[in-house]
């Protein structure tokens, strides 16, 4: 492991004794401090005294120090613990997301992090030319999982994500990664909080083909936008051009495919996965033959030097 992957767990160890430290002297137990911050349990407040699992969100610093009464020392140490594992162009966005009410999202090549598995996110995020190293790619994997747990939390925001037919067309990752990719995706057909929409291929080219494309609401109605590409993203605060993504995002919502309609792509997506691993009997009887044929033709062609190489092989 690199010195500089090394130096990046004592951060979020330093934030962990952080929180003990100011619970304790609060007279805190675990239990009581996570009932405090409503919506962190006892087992990931231990976590984040450890050091150990995800690391924290901006959502849980904020919490801690509420309940804690700690003039926001959490908070700023929070955003050390980040910069340790997030590129720093992608800091001021999840400043932001870990505190919106309400999440757009339009994508072109992957699924959003706040719904990708494991696996799929190792994937993408492997992609990374700034990547160090395997450790920095742990970190990142977890730091995105820790992402999720907003969507899960009594804060909870509305997501709505609208997706290019390409995200599930692509199997990143390999076929089984891709098939719990695209069952996550599924799952969120009856939630109360999370859309999902496809924009399929013959709607033909459409003003979000250069990126994706983000917009959050915050506590206080006011609405930021964010523009990411491969390796870069852009923070959009100005009214008038946050203005003219939101109308970018609704002419691609409009366009896209109702959220049923969505899921019947999407498992179609997955069945096409599936065929393509488990050929049907009649496509399987079909190769068979046709592999019989070959065999066959081979050895009429060249039977001479089939018996020739049996000797050779004695």
């Amino acid at each position: 492991m690199s010195d500089e992957a090394q130096d990046e767990a004592p951060v979020v160890e330093v934030f962990g004794r952080m929180v003990a430290t100011l619970r304790e002297a609060a007279g805190y137990r675990q239990a009581e401090l996570a009932r405090a911050t409503y919506g962190l349990s006892a087992t990931r407040l231990n976590q984040i005294e450890r050091g150990t699992g995800h690391p924290p969100t901006l959502a849980n610093a904020i919490a801690l120090d509420a309940a804690l009464n700690s003039d926001d020392l959490l908070t700023r140490l929070w955003k050390h613990v980040t910069s340790r594992i997030f590129p720093a162009w992608s800091q001021p966005f999840m400043d932001f997301e870990s505190t919106a009410v309400e999440i757009r999202k339009y994508l072109v090549q992957f699924v959003p992090g706040l719904l990708q598995t494991e696996d799929y996110a190792r994937a993408v995020l492997r992609l990374g030319r700034a990547l160090r190293d395997e450790a920095q790619l742990e970190e990142r994997v977890r730091g995105r999982l820790g992402r999720q747990e907003r969507l899960t939390g009594p804060d909870a925001p509305h997501l709505w994500v609208v997706l290019d037919e390409a995200v599930i067309r692509r199997p990143v990752g390999g076929p089984d990664s891709m098939r719990q990719q695209l069952a996550r995706l599924l799952a969120t057909e009856h939630h109360d909080r999370i859309n999902v929409q496809i924009l399929p291929f013959g709607e033909g080219e459409h003003p979000g083909m250069g990126g994706s494309l983000t917009l959050l609401t915050m506590p206080d109605k006011r609405k930021v936008a964010y523009t990411e590409g491969a390796d870069v993203g852009r923070m959009i605060e100005d009214p008038t051009e946050v203005g003219q993504c939101a109308i970018t995002y609704d002419l691609q919502q409009a366009r896209a495919l109702p959220v049923g309609m969505s899921m019947n792509m999407i498992r179609e997506a997955m069945e096409g996965l599936d065929r393509a691993r488990f050929p049907s009997s009649a496509r399987a009887l079909r190769l068979a033959k046709v592999q019989s044929q070959q065999f066959r033709g081979r050895r009429l062609r060249g039977g001479g030097e089939h018996r020739g190489a049996g000797r050779g092989m004695a």
